[in-house]
């Protein structure tokens, strides 16, 4: 966890774009932290697009951003199951006030490439929104 917060800030400037993060790696986090309910997670499970979604507004509600991004998946070796196989990663994506888009990623290779394979596409997904709103 935190793999999109440390990219952000490996950047110089960042302090002036980037707010806050939030590390919800488990489901006590998730409605902690966000405010997700428990019965969502325990309906859809954790790696699945309402909870991402919830995830994501959570976090524009518990922050001053103007974007976020959430992030819900299996890098593996083990956890997958038939319906969510390891590589199974939700991404939402908000804007103050629009609509979240949820997005599924179906990654592959070892731990790391698939936590890699996640940072990577919230990312330049995210500019790709961003330039759009702005355009």
């Amino acid at each position: 966890g935190g793999l999109i917060a440390a990219c952000c800030t490996d950047q110089p400037g960042s302090s002036a774009w980037f707010d806050r993060g939030f590390v919800t790696y488990s489901n006590p986090a998730k409605v902690e932290m966000l405010g997700v309910s428990l019965a969502l997670i325990e309906q859809h499970g954790a790696v699945s697009a309402p909870v991402a979604e919830a995830m994501v507004r959570g976090a524009l509600q518990h922050s001053h951003a103007e974007w976020a991004v959430a992030v819900t998946g299996i890098a593996g070796p083990g956890g997958g199951t038939p319906d969510k196989p390891v590589g199974t990663v939700w991404l939402a994506f908000v804007q103050r006030d629009q609509a979240a888009k949820v997005v599924c990623l179906h990654a592959s290779g070892s731990r790391s490439e698939i936590r890699a394979q996640a940072v990577r596409f919230a990312l330049d997904h995210l500019g790709y929104l961003v330039g759009s709103a702005t355009a």
